[in-house]
């Protein structure tokens, strides 16, 4: 599956490059206003912190909601106080775009993140292009000088790496990549499995002064408690929220743990 999906990433990413060369979305993406410092966004608090999703779809779940206006629902959730927005922009699973991303870039002050399969340098351009602040490089998919090429470049461009990883030896890889937030993943990308707990059995090997990040299993307020409890300075949830009737409301209670 993750295979897959970075493939397709990849695919479309070249058509995009077929009517948008290299050369002219580097020169957006340098054109852009600074990125904002999401490391700060991020940073260790007092209570957790969220990074609230836009999210239409998944390969586990299918469609989970709609989201006719991107920009209404990620404005919500930054009066709802996320510390930042997670957009999904892959469109074969997801269902998201780059224009959902350059629509939330416009609508709110928090940081933004482009959630993808991202693994060449266009697709980092691409994102810092349509106004991301952070990226996510997912340790699973890439070899080890690629995440390093990749997490420089986007610390050329004045945008965060969010560095997912999935084990122990991901951890290693991810630290040795230089990451300043550094997530691991529930899900397992491979089979699409839950592991709860994997959060606390890797976050010990992160060091004081990287930020972690707990991402997905997240479905109610005692999720969060456990992430937390597990060392987790933030939680990423997305289908929780989505699914929700009333997607800032849930996001309050998450943030009241």
């Amino acid at each position: 599956m993750l295979d897959d999906l970075f493939a397709g990433a990849l695919a479309d990413a070249e058509a995009r490059r077929a009517t948008l060369p290299l050369e002219r979305v580097e020169a957006a993406a340098l054109a852009r206003p600074p990125a904002l410092d999401a490391r700060t966004a991020l940073a260790p608090a007092e209570r957790v912190k969220v990074i609230a999703e836009v999210k239409r779809a998944s390969p586990s779940r299918g469609d989970l909601s709609a989201i006719a206006d991107p920009a209404s629902l990620a404005a919500a959730y930054a009066r709802g106080g996320a510390s930042a927005i997670s957009v999904l922009t892959e469109g074969r699973r997801f269902k998201g775009t780059l224009a959902d991303l350059e629509a939330v870039r416009a609508a709110v002050d928090v940081p933004v993140l482009r959630k993808d399969f991202i693994a060449e340098p266009y697709q980092v351009l691409e994102a810092r292009a349509a106004g991301a602040d952070i990226v996510l490089l997912i340790v699973a998919g890439l070899e080890q000088a690629r995440l390093v090429e990749l997490h420089d470049l986007v610390r050329q461009l004045g945008m965060t790496a969010l560095i997912e990883t999935h084990s122990a030896d991901e951890v290693a890889r991810g630290l040795d990549a230089g990451a300043e937030v550094l997530g691991v993943n529930a899900r397992d990308l491979a089979t699409f499995e839950l592991d709860r707990d994997l959060f606390g059995r890797l976050s010990g090997l992160v060091p004081e002064g990287v930020t972690r990040v707990a991402e997905s299993a997240v479905a109610s307020p005692a999720d969060v408690a456990h992430y937390r409890r597990s060392g987790a300075d933030v939680v990423l949830v997305g289908e929780a929220l989505v699914t929700h009737g009333d997607p800032a409301a849930a996001l309050t209670s998450f943030l009241e743990v």
